[in-house]
């Protein structure tokens, strides 16, 4: 299957900047193979070769995102909604004919490639794919083709959640903490497997 990836970096992580003053997707990070970089090239770093389109969804003034983003091989959208449900109509829009897209926080840098292969080979045209880590649904989510129309259709801060209930949900047992992680304060940069 021909999935594109979508990465969403357009949020302004104010829970994150209360404490750090700092933008968390920038914040170093000490990645799975034990290198210092900052959370969202660990993201990056993370997706597996074979997603060939990509996307990176972030706003104008995220100029070190928008170049990361170029090194990595992804297409940047720029967005000024920080809105979750925004952020993936439009990507799904611009990304045109896929046979799924596979949605990825910028702010989970730990969650091991492997997982997200699991996530791409679990998922059908009129499905969902969720890794599952101790019984949580975590990320990313990979949406089957049929689902174009309903994402392209989200708007403002709601998520995809509401495509679940009409959809055939594909969870993939995983072994990974990292797919429950997000670095939405500043201590979530030390993770530790559980």
């Amino acid at each position: 299957m021909r999935v594109t990836a979508i990465v969403l970096a357009a949020g302004q992580g104010s829970r994150f900047r209360v404490e750090a003053s700092q933008d968390k997707l920038l914040a170093d990070c000490v990645g799975l193979d034990g290198v210092t970089r900052p959370v969202i090239e660990q993201v990056l770093l993370n997706l597996p070769e074979r997603l060939v389109r990509r996307w990176v969804v972030t706003s104008p003034a995220q100029h070190e995102v928008i170049r990361l983003a170029g090194v990595y091989g992804c297409e940047v959208l720029l967005l000024e909604s920080t809105g979750m449900g925004d952020s993936l109509a439009a990507a799904v829009a611009a990304s045109g004919s896929a046979d799924g897209w596979l949605v990825v926080l910028g702010d989970m840098p730990f969650i091991q490639p492997s997982s997200i292969e699991r996530v791409i080979d679990g998922v059908k045209a009129d499905g969902i794919g969720v890794p599952v880590q101790a019984g949580q649904h975590g990320h990313p989510v990979a949406f089957g083709r049929a689902f174009g129309p309903g994402l392209r259709a989200l708007s403002g801060d709601r998520g995809a959640k509401s495509l679940f209930a009409q959809a055939a949900v594909h969870e993939v047992v995983v072994d990974d903490p990292g797919v429950l992680w997000d670095v939405d304060v500043p201590q979530a940069l030390n993770f530790k497997p559980i």
